[in-house]
């Protein structure tokens, strides 16, 4: 127990527990008599004082890219509309005794409407919220709901709000229960300025850092672990902004005839303050700023501080931030489907009329006989294609449809060559207004794809175990193309026009459909792993990344069959070319670092080639729903050499390739692909199963 053992001669007093350690009843008699805000300001002039000598050089809370990551992720969050709201403009000239209470209405009203949209989005919405928020009275440092303590006549002793866990036994709430509290003070205003940064005053900062350690002293005296860290928001009617306090209580020097001197030297010399801008955080109108950046930091401190407490959410930020593109896509859809309407396209449910006298939009009802609405394009077995590029025209017939388990695909021959087996990939027609999820899955399978291949085609890249770009264009289809007297981006109204197409080679059997059917092995997995990083490693010499490995993305081709046969690892839509590109999420097999960071490390690829290994060769496959529980699994696979053991039944060098796979998992050390090829070429050759590595 911390302090060491009971100080006996100190066990006279009848409220004292005989259990409590020393340390902590001078902990608690230091946190006793730690309640002036003031003296502890007054010990903090000299900091502050020189801070100010050098241009107040604080850090702040959130980097940039986070706070941005953050607004992606909130960007299908619902938060409920305010029913009680700042009354615009009086308060900032107020003093703090006159406060209008609307203020302290409002900003529980915020923080409870903060509390309940982020607890939904990111942990649980069926699950009760295990949060309160509550207004802190100055004269007894007690909780209470701010519309009590109006009532009751102690509006001038309100002098914060707390967002709190739950405590049925104590229903006034205790100290270590804070997760973040809220100053409302007049002239933060003041500090928003658009050219240069601003910084609260002495007394306000000082007032901040005073809740801030009244905070982490109480959760120190409940052995909280891991929580350090302490969130403090300062605001008036318009703006706020965040401070945030944050260091190691075993570095104070608890002198309880000193609490404030020693305060202000632990805060001094062993702490960490940081000061987020101050911003907008309700509008004019006492409406909240929701999708501005002054709400933003305020959520983005509730937010963590919820995390301190409830550990780590269901979706976390990068899952909800991922859908980004995808509600990108959708809002642009949107959008064209009202210039549509407007252009007179015939597709929207009216069509809009302007006349040169009135401005007004007039509805007019559907004439009979309009051109119907666009079609999705299907393609069906024994249909023939016509592609055209930049150079000439092919014709591809339909012998099968297939699908990676997502999209839909085709296995084609060309007219002119019908020997030879392709497959054919249909994209997204560029005005086609398609579910988003769809429309983007379509974009990556076609348009991505094509760019991937143009770029390892302009770095030479060359080898069996890539597809190979065999042509990309577009369709053309039957009968006259009108798209000349067209107004829509060059295609004319069948739905065929314009619509992408990429056709690859070589074909060949999923891995999926070969553990389907029985025909995965040990010597088609020892196989499949010498082939895949081949291709990785070809790759690797451009700086491309895959980025999607799974048992759809690797398909088996038998050129004549026994030895002829090799695996070629295929859906490149989601390859990282470049710092800013995101992988592929995939509970099952994305690696560690992709699921917690949203990127890819040196060893990404070759941990989700570990897993698909270890899945179609007998592994059991989880149940996953939620990218915690995908990192739980990982964590404890690994911990327990599971994988290893598994993939050892097959072969001592697979088992010896996932250990060292183990120890580069999310380190910046590069893959040594050459070693491994050697030593998995070796094993093949000596049972037998020589490895034709010609182009």
């Amino acid at each position: 127990m911390e302090g060491g053992s009971p100080d006996q001669e100190s066990v006279v007093s009848g409220t004292k527990k005989s259990s409590i350690s020393s340390g902590g009843r001078i902990r608690d008699e230091f946190l006793h008599r730690f309640i002036d805000s003031q003296t502890l300001t007054s010990n903090l002039e000299d900091w502050f004082q020189a801070l100010s000598e050098n241009s107040f050089d604080f850090d702040v809370p959130f980097e940039l890219i986070d706070l941005q990551k953050f607004d992606y992720a909130l960007e299908g969050v619902s938060f409920q509309q305010l029913i009680r709201m700042p009354s615009g403009g009086g308060y900032t000239s107020s003093p703090p005794a006159t406060m209008d209470p609307t203020a302290f209405l409002a900003i529980e009203d915020f923080l409870h409407a903060s509390i309940k949209g982020l607890w939904e989005a990111f942990w649980d919405p069926h699950e009760p919220i295990p949060l309160n928020v509550a207004s802190l009275y100055n004269s007894n440092l007690k909780f209470y709901q701010a519309e009590k303590a109006i009532a009751n006549g102690k509006l001038p002793g309100l002098c914060a709000t707390s967002v709190m866990l739950n405590n049925p036994r104590h229903p006034h709430g205790k100290w270590h229960d804070i997760l973040e509290l809220a100053l409302l003070r007049p002239g933060i205003g003041t500090l928003e300025n658009e050219s240069e940064i601003t910084y609260p005053s002495l007394s306000i900062l000082g007032e901040a850092l005073f809740y801030g350690v009244r905070v982490l002293l109480s959760r120190s005296l409940r052995r909280s672990k891991g929580l350090n860290s302490v969130f403090v928001i300062l605001a008036d009617c318009q703006y706020g902004g965040v401070v945030k306090l944050e260091g190691d209580l075993t570095k104070m020097e608890f002198d309880v005839n000193n609490v404030y001197e020693c305060a202000s030297e632990w805060i001094k010399n062993h702490s960490q303050v940081s000061v987020s801008p101050f911003d907008r955080i309700w509008n004019k109108l006492g409406n909240a700023n929701w999708g501005d950046i002054g709400a933003l930091q305020v959520l983005f401190a509730t937010f963590q501080s919820m995390v301190q407490y409830a550990g780590p959410p269901k979706n976390s930020i990068e899952d909800l931030a991922a859908d980004h593109s995808s509600r990108l896509q959708t809002r642009r859809n949107e959008r064209r489907m009202g210039e549509i309407g407007i252009n007179g396209n015939n597709n929207g449910l009216f069509k809009l009329q302007q006349r040169s006298v009135s401005p007004e939009i007039v509805e007019v009802p559907e004439e009979s006989g309009n051109i119907e609405p666009r079609r999705s394009v299907t393609l069906e077995v024994g249909s023939v294609l016509v592609v055209e590029d930049s150079n000439w025209q092919k014709s591809y017939k339909i012998n099968e449809v297939l699908s990676d388990g997502e999209m839909s695909y085709y296995y084609v021959n060309s007219v002119d060559d019908p020997g030879k087996a392709l497959f054919l990939y249909v994209g997204s027609h560029p005005s086609q207004v398609e579910p988003a999820w769809e429309d983007m899955k379509l974009w990556y399978q076609v348009q991505r794809q094509t760019k991937v291949f143009s770029v390892m085609n302009q770095n030479g890249l060359s080898s069996k175990y890539l597809p190979q770009l065999t042509m990309s264009g577009k369709i053309i289809h039957p009968g006259a193309c009108r798209k000349q007297n067209s107004n829509s981006g060059g295609n004319c109204d069948n739905p065929w026009c314009g619509t992408p197409i990429l056709v690859t080679s070589p074909v060949g059997k999923t891995v999926e459909e070969m553990v389907r059917s029985g025909e995965f092995g040990a010597d088609e997995a020892i196989k499949c792993c010498h082939d895949c990083l081949s291709a990785l490693s070809t790759a690797a010499t451009a700086g491309i990344r895959h980025g999607d490995i799974r048992p759809e993305n690797i398909i088996c081709v038998n050129s004549g069959g026994g030895q002829n046969q090799y695996f070629v690892l295929v859906g490149w839509g989601h390859a990282i070319l470049e710092e800013r590109d995101r992988p592929a999420l995939n509970l099952h097999f994305s690696s560690t670092y992709a699921l917690q960071e949203g990127k890819l490390c040196s060893a990404s690829d070759a941990e989700s080639l570990v897993y698909l290994l270890y899945f179609s060769s007998g592994g059991d496959l989880p149940e996953l729903d939620s990218v915690e529980g995908a990192l739980e699994w990982r964590d404890t696979f690994w911990s327990k050499r599971l994988i290893q053991q598994n993939l050892g039944e097959i072969s001592a060098v697979l088992k010896a390739f996932a250990d060292y796979v183990d120890s580069l998992c999310g380190t910046p050390y590069p893959m040594d692909y050459e070693i491994w090829l050697r030593r998995l070429k070796r094993h093949l050759h000596e049972n037998g199963k020589e490895i034709n590595t010609s182009s």
